[in-house]
């Protein structure tokens, strides 16, 4: 797809609205620092050094939540020294009742109680900038921000120090922050644009030093500055964390079953570094990553046609990742595709697939728990000229099954030795109000026999632009994605008839099915418009494609391609007098057509949301559907007519400052003609006895009653059966976690979740005419003659003729899924950068086919099952060189 007339099409949007600079209502505040020479300060929280007479203090903190504006109820004063290795700040944050100062023990990067936070644009882009977090109780934090404040990524764990103390007028605080954890452009003379916020906890107040508006957008690109920083080394930092694992399993062992015998043991070597390759580059790398400490992912049953995504955890991808975001589509609210990317981390060491396609399934089997990452690396960074780069690059190992045949063992391969890569690179233009990007992303798989159904080669990019016009009230965004799979015409196969497009559709008339193709291409793109004040009336618009042969799951995420989608958001919020905080209300609407101009979707929405002042909060929204038609229901049959629907989701929380809090809401959906009818309540208590303690819990009840239920497939007369029921389905989900922080540095955290979910299903029924006009007359319900039980074949025989016949069978699917995930971690950082960690992961699970639900008896068995325990000790150690 040529892309000429897409940025064309911006070009002159962007002609058609103001351009000018963005003007903030206040005026740029600016502080000057000094070089204070080496050994000085002294970090102990006390700034009584002398070297810290050497710059003056800079207070007349402003208010900005909840009255901007407005004079603090506490001030605040800060200064700001360097030497040749180390920033410095130094915090008098004046309390007038010092003994209703809050201070509250947690882990890194939670922000209960009293503190205050210094926001570094080192690059002085405007766009991007690390926050340092100190509070009263010694908890540090430190988060990532890109995009001028919309992303704060707190996987981002630099190493810094800090010391707080308390004293009649209120509190004080150290800070040293190396230079080698940020990155700055190599000139004499630096100007970088700071931002220092404090938190009074007991008033939920936020105060500023350099003002900002509420109804002004962005967060960085307000920022003050901070100047005087000359002749600042170059920073070619060596980073290294080596670590040394030792892991003990514990299961159930099956004497029939030769790979289980109850214990497994393992011990393991790997290496994380950073190599600063400037002040501005920087190489991450790691050498087999063990991830033992990361907590379970959610329990679920899927019974869509969709894969589940997964917010990825693993500290090597998620940190400092915000360059290597590449959207499909723009993330607006509701929409179904906004999830869409073209890196989803995820991929990396995923779980291999299994080779049904062409190994005779075994009588035993040991699948690999995961694909073995032996080594990745990524360059991340800004250039002087103002581009953004940031390079991926990670290898798997080839992984094999243990598998027994007739009592004959043999190792299977399951997955190939894979290689990933990822390429990003951004310009900023206009003070970085203006940005033009591309991204590529490639995955290259060893070929190797029986894995045939797997695609050998993967490539996609696209090219993306985005600008703030009007004074940064106005935004226009665009992108323009290709992607192409190449692989054996098995793997061609599987993707053409895959979820996300079902080519063999019989009433598909603009795509064919090819039984012998080896390659297929595609494309994608969006164009957005959007008026983004945080006050008054707000909206955006956009239009987005995926064609048919868009494919970028290997590396990517992406739910359905084949659609055409319009959106609109309108909003308006208010900041009122009184009680109320802030009130807004908001509505969607929502379009989609397939490639063939076939309508698929319209949908409309209504929301409100309301803060009061007391920091409690309720939100509502009511969505409407008439009626839709879906190109996926039948799993590869005809489109089929779906009846209308109306949403409602209510939910509230209480003041999140309470040593008691709590929550709740439901979510309903009633189908018209009493097609489907699904409730969720879900509710989150919490309670914190101490400062260092805090529990919570959270239930989520829901009941699923759906009258086409999809179960299979099957062929009488030589033509396709489409196969459903009702289903009526009630699942029971608990989370529990408690964290106790002994020390700001010594943390205990306990996260368990038991989930249990019945399903029994009824009036078993065929597709006959997908597009009748009635809901009934799309479907015929077996009859008592056309249909029986059998407990030797475990399934629904159909005789449809009625001839004596059995002519095909339903499995019994009713289902009892019961499972259990949990993790204990002792995490202690014995000095700055260097960490042990202590775990106890459990694992319950249970599948019967009962589908009765009685919560009492299923988590009963559920905790009667004998548990998969896992017991690992790491031991990291943080190196500078």
């Amino acid at each position: 797809m040529r892309c000429k007339p897409l940025l064309s099409a911006v070009a002159l949007l962007s002609l058609l609205v103001s351009t000018a600079a963005a003007e903030s209502v206040y005026p740029t505040r600016s502080y000057d620092t000094l070089h204070c020479g080496e050994g000085c300060p002294e970090i102990d929280g006390i700034p009584d050094d002398p070297c810290w007479d050497l710059v003056e203090w800079t207070t007349d903190f402003t208010q900005w939540r909840p009255d901007e504006g407005k004079a603090p109820s506490q001030q605040t004063a800060f200064k700001v020294l360097y030497d040749d290795r180390n920033l410095y700040v130094a915090y008098r944050a004046f309390d007038t009742e010092p003994e209703r100062i809050v201070k509250r023990l947690t882990r890194r990067d939670w922000f209960p109680g009293d503190w205050v936070e210094i926001n570094i644009d080192s690059y002085h882009d405007r766009r991007t900038a690390y926050s340092f977090t100190a509070s009263v109780s010694g908890v540090r934090g430190d988060e990532f921000i890109s995009d001028d404040g919309n992303n704060w990524d707190g996987s981002w764990d630099p190493v810094w120090d800090f010391q707080a103390a308390t004293d009649s007028q209120g509190w004080t605080a150290e800070v040293r922050i190396p230079l080698s954890q940020l990155r700055y452009q190599p000139l004499p003379e630096q100007t970088w644009g700071i931002q220092v916020q404090r938190r009074v906890f007991r008033e939920e107040e936020r105060s500023l030093w350099q003002p900002k508006s509420v109804d002004e957008t962005g967060w960085v690109s307000r920022f003050g500055e901070l100047r005087g920083l000359v002749g600042l080394p170059v920073q070619r930092r060596i980073e290294l964390l080596p670590y040394t694992l030792a892991r003990h399993e514990r299961f159930l062992a099956d004497a029939d079953n030769p790979f289980t015998d109850g214990v497994d043991d393992k011990a393991a070597l790997g290496l994380d570094g950073k190599i600063g390759l400037s002040s501005n580059l920087t190489l991450d790398f790691t050498i087999n990553p063990d991830f033992g400490q990361v907590e379970a992912d959610p329990s679920e049953l899927n019974l869509s046609e969709f894969e589940t995504f997964f917010q990825e955890k693993r500290p090597f991808f998620i940190e400092g990742n915000d360059i290597l975001n590449f959207r499909v589509a723009p993330a607006m609210t509701g929409g179904r595709n906004a999830r869409d990317m073209l890196f989803y981390s995820r991929r990396i060491g995923r779980r291999p697939d299994w080779p049904w396609y062409t190994v005779e399934y075994p009588d035993w089997v040991r699948m690999p728990e995961a694909s073995s990452i032996q080594g990745a690396f990524k360059i991340t960074g800004k250039t002087p000229g103002g581009f953004s780069l940031g390079i991926l690059e990670s290898v798997t190992a080839e992984e094999t099954a243990r598998a027994s045949y007739g009592g004959v063992n043999e190792d299977v391969v399951v997955e190939p030795a894979t290689n990933f890569f990822v390429g990003r690179l951004q310009r900023d233009f206009r003070r970085g109000e203006t940005r033009l990007g591309a991204m590529a992303t490639a995955v290259n798989r060893k070929a190797v026999p029986g894995l045939e159904f797997m695609h050998r080669e993967a490539y996609a990019g696209g090219i993306d632009f985005f600008s703030y016009l009007g004074g940064r009230h106005w935004r226009v965004a665009a992108n323009a994605l290709m992607s192409n799979v190449r692989g054996d015409s098995l793997a061609m196969a599987n993707t053409q008839l895959s979820s996300a497009r079902y080519y063999q559709r019989p009433d598909n008339d603009y795509v064919e099915f090819d039984p012998d193709l080896r390659s297929l291409s595609g494309h994608a793109g969006s164009l957005r418009l959007g008026r983004i004040k945080s006050l008054g009336w707000r909206f955006e618009t956009q239009v987005g494609w995926r064609s048919p042969g868009f494919e970028i799951n290997d590396l990517g995420y992406m739910r359905a391609a084949d659609v055409i989608n319009q959106s609109t958001w309108v909003g308006w919020a208010a900041q009122p007098e009184g009680a109320l905080r802030r009130v807004g209300i908001n509505s969607n609407q929502w379009t989609d057509w397939d490639f063939g101009g076939n309508l698929l979707r319209g949908m409309f929405n209504v929301n409100g949301n309301i803060e009061f002042r007391n920091n409690m909060n309720v939100n509502l929204g009511v969505t409407r559907t008439p009626g839709s038609v879906s190109n996926t229901a039948l799993r590869g049959g005809p489109a089929l007519e779906l009846p209308g629907e109306f949403e409602m989701n209510l939910n509230f929380n209480s003041d999140h400052r309470r040593m008691i809090t709590y929550g709740g809401g439901t979510y309903l959906s009633l189908g018209d003609e009493d097609s489907h009818d699904v409730r969720s309540y879900w509710c989150n208590l919490g309670f914190r006895p101490t400062n260092a303690l805090r529990l919570s819990v959270n239930p989520n009840y829901s009941v699923r009653e759906t009258s086409l239920q999809y179960v299979g497939a099957a062929t009488f007369e030589d033509e396709s059966r489409y196969l459903f029921a009702g289903l009526d389905q009630k699942t029971l989900n608990l989370t529990f976690r408690a964290d106790f922080s002994l020390t700001p540095n010594l943390s205990l955290q306990f996260y368990g979740s038991p989930f249990v979910t019945a399903g029994s299903y009824r009036d078993f029924k065929r597709i006959t005419d997908p597009r009748a006009g009635a809901w009934a007359d799309r479907y015929h319900v077996f009859g008592g003659d056309e249909i029986a039980y059998s407990e030797v074949d475990g399934g629904y025989l159909v005789d449809e003729n009625s001839d004596g016949t059995d002519d095909y069978l339903i499995d019994d699917q009713d289902f009892n899924f019961r499972d259990f995930n949990s993790n204990f971690v002792l995490r202690w950082e014995f000095r700055p950068g260097s960490l042990i960690y202590l775990v106890w992961a459990q694992s319950r699970n249970e599948f019967i086919t009962d589908g009765r639900f009685d919560w009492q008896d299923d988590l009963g068995d559920l905790f009667g099952t004998h548990p998969h325990n896992v017991f690992l000790l790491k031991f990291n150690k943080w190196l500078s060189l």
